[in-house]
C-alpha cells in the first residue's frame, strides 16, 4: 500500500469512527446534559456571576499561592481555545451543518460556562506542588485525589497526552498552512518549510515552561483578538443589510424542522456541538490544567475566571466568524471549506485585505494554541511518566508540528474529534461526582 492509499484508508476509518461517536444521541445527551446539570446545580452561575467574574479579571488580584496571575491563566487557556476552531472550525460547522450549527455552538458555549467554572475550581482545589515549588493540576489529579481513582486519572492523562498531538498540534499546523496557501497558491509546495518554521518558533517558547508560555500568551491573545474582532465587525458593518436575514436563517435552521427538515437539524446539532466543543473545550478538561497554576486565594475565584472562556471564545469570536460567512454569500459556491472558506468570506467584504487578515489571524491563533497545548500535553506526560519526560515530550511535540503541516486536513480533523470525546468522558465523570465541592466553594469565588 502506497502512502496516498494508506492516508486515504486512515481518513476513511477515522471518519467512520468519528461519525459513530458524534452521531450517537447518547454522546450529545452526555455532553449537553452535563452542562445542563451543572447550570441547574449552580443556579445559572453564568448569569449571576458574570459581572463579578469580569470584575476579578479587571482587578487581576495576585494574592494567593500559584505561579501565574488570573489574567495570565485566562490568556493561556484562551490561547488554547481561540484557535483554528474559531476560523476553520466555524466554517466547517456551517459548511456541513448549515447556519443552524452556529446556534448550537452558542448553546454549547452557554452551558459550557458552568462546566468551565466547575472543572477549574476542582483543578485548583486538587492541585499539587512538586519538589521545585511548581504547581501542577488538572482532571488527572482531580480524579485521582477527589474520586480516589488512579485509573480514571491515568485514562484522562493518556487521552490528553495523545490529543495534544492532534487538537493542539497537527490540526493547528495544518490549518495555518491551509489558510496561507489560500493567500498564495505557490506556498502549497512549501508546506514542509512552513511547518519547520512553526516548529522552531514553538520550541523557542515552550522550552521556558508555563511562565514563558503565560508571558507570551498574555501579550499575544489580546493583540490577535482585537485584530480579528475589528476586522470581522467591519465586514458586518459593510454587509449590515444581510445581518437580519442571517440571524433569521440561524434560528430557523436550528429550531424549525418544517423549514430545514429533521435531518438538517440533526446535522446542525451534530456539527454545532462538535465544533463548539472543539473551539471552547468545555468539558474536555484541558484548560483546568492552566488554571491550576494560577495565584488565587480561593479555588472558586479561578473558576469564575475560567467561566469567561466560552463567552470570549464562542459567543464573541465564533459568532463573528459565522455571521461574516453567512452574510458574505460565499457558502453557496461550495468551492471552499475550512479556513479557506472564512478567508474567502472576509475577502468578499474587505477585498484582498480580508484574506490577509484571516491568514495572519489564523497563524497567530494557531501558534498560541500550539504553545498552550504543549503545556497540557507535557503535564499529562509528567503525570504518566514522571518529570524526566518533560524535555523528550517538548522535542517530540515540535517534530509533530512540522509533520502536521503536511497531513491531509480531513484526517487530522477526524482524529481530533475522536480524542476530544476520549478526553471528555473521564473528566465528565469527575464533574458529576465532585460538583458538590464546586457548589460549596462558590460563595468564596464571589468575594
Amino acid at each position: 500500500m502506497d502512502q496516498s492509499s494508506f492516508l486515504q484508508t486512515a481518513t476513511d476509518v477515522t471518519g467512520h469512527l468519528s461519525g459513530l461517536l458524534w452521531n450517537n444521541p447518547l454522546t450529545l445527551f452526555v455532553l449537553l446534559g452535563t452542562g445542563v446539570f451543572l447550570t441547574l446545580r449552580l443556579r445559572l452561575i453564568q448569569l449571576r456571576a458574570f459581572f463579578p467574574a469580569m470584575g476579578h479579571l479587571a482587578t487581576n488580584r495576585k494574592a494567593g499561592d500559584g505561579e501565574i496571575s488570573h489574567a495570565q491563566a485566562l490568556s493561556t487557556a484562551l490561547s488554547a481555545t481561540i484557535g483554528t476552531g474559531n476560523i476553520a472550525g466555524v466554517a466547517t460547522a456551517i459548511s456541513f451543518g448549515g447556519p443552524g450549527a452556529l446556534f448550537w455552538m452558542w448553546v454549547t458555549a452557554f452551558l459550557g460556562m458552568a462546566t468551565k467554572f466547575t472543572e477549574a475550581t476542582l483543578a485548583v482545589n486538587y492541585r499539587e506542588m512538586d519538589e521545585n515549588g511548581h504547581y501542577f493540576g488538572g482532571p488527572m489529579y482531580t480524579l485521582r485525589k477527589g474520586m480516589n481513582s488512579p485509573m480514571l486519572g491515568g485514562a484522562f492523562a493518556f487521552f490528553a497526552f495523545v490529543a495534544s498531538f492532534g487538537i493542539g498540534n497537527m490540526v493547528q499546523a495544518n490549518s495555518v498552512v491551509d489558510g496561507l496557501t489560500y493567500l498564495s497558491r505557490g506556498l502549497e509546495h512549501y508546506r514542509w518549510l512552513m511547518g519547520l518554521i512553526l516548529a522552531m518558533l514553538t520550541g523557542m517558547v515552550i522550552l521556558g515552561g508555563i511562565r514563558r508560555i503565560a508571558a507570551v500568551t498574555s501579550a499575544l491573545v489580546p493583540l490577535m483578538a482585537i485584530l480579528y474582532f475589528f476586522a470581522a465587525l467591519t465586514c458586518l458593518v459593510l454587509q449590515y443589510q444581510a445581518v437580519p436575514s442571517a440571524l433569521h436563517s440561524i434560528f430557523e435552521q436550528a429550531l424549525n424542522p418544517w423549514a430545514a427538515g429533521g435531518g438538517a437539524i440533526g446535522q446542525a446539532i451534530r456539527w454545532g456541538v462538535a465544533r463548539g466543543l472543539f473551539s471552547n473545550e468545555a468539558g474536555l478538561g484541558s484548560s483546568p490544567i492552566a488554571h491550576a497554576t494560577a495565584r488565587t486565594p480561593y479555588p472558586a475565584r479561578e473558576g469564575l475566571i475560567a467561566m469567561l472562556e466560552p463567552f470570549f471564545d464562542t459567543l464573541v469570536i465564533c459568532s463573528l466568524t459565522g455571521l461574516v460567512i453567512i452574510t458574505s454569500g460565499v457558502m453557496s459556491s461550495g468551492e471552499y471549506t475550512g479556513a479557506a472558506l472564512t478567508a474567502h468570506a472576509f475577502s468578499a467584504s474587505l477585498g484582498s485585505a480580508g484574506g490577509w487578515v484571516v491568514g495572519v489571524s489564523l497563524s497567530l491563533f494557531a501558534f498560541s494554541t500550539i504553545i498552550a497545548w504543549s503545556y497540557y500535553g507535557e503535564t499529562s506526560a509528567r503525570y504518566l511518566f514522571g518529570s524526566r519526560s518533560s524535555l523528550p515530550y517538548r522535542l517530540l511535540f515540535c517534530i509533530a508540528v512540522a509533520l502536521g503541516a503536511t497531513i491531509p486536513l480531513k484526517l487530522v480533523w477526524n482524529v481530533a474529534d475522536i480524542f476530544n470525546l476520549f478526553m471528555a468522558f473521564p473528566n465528565i465523570v469527575g464533574l458529576w461526582f465532585l460538583s458538590r465541592l464546586a457548589i460549596k466553594q462558590e460563595s468564596d469565588g464571589l468575594i
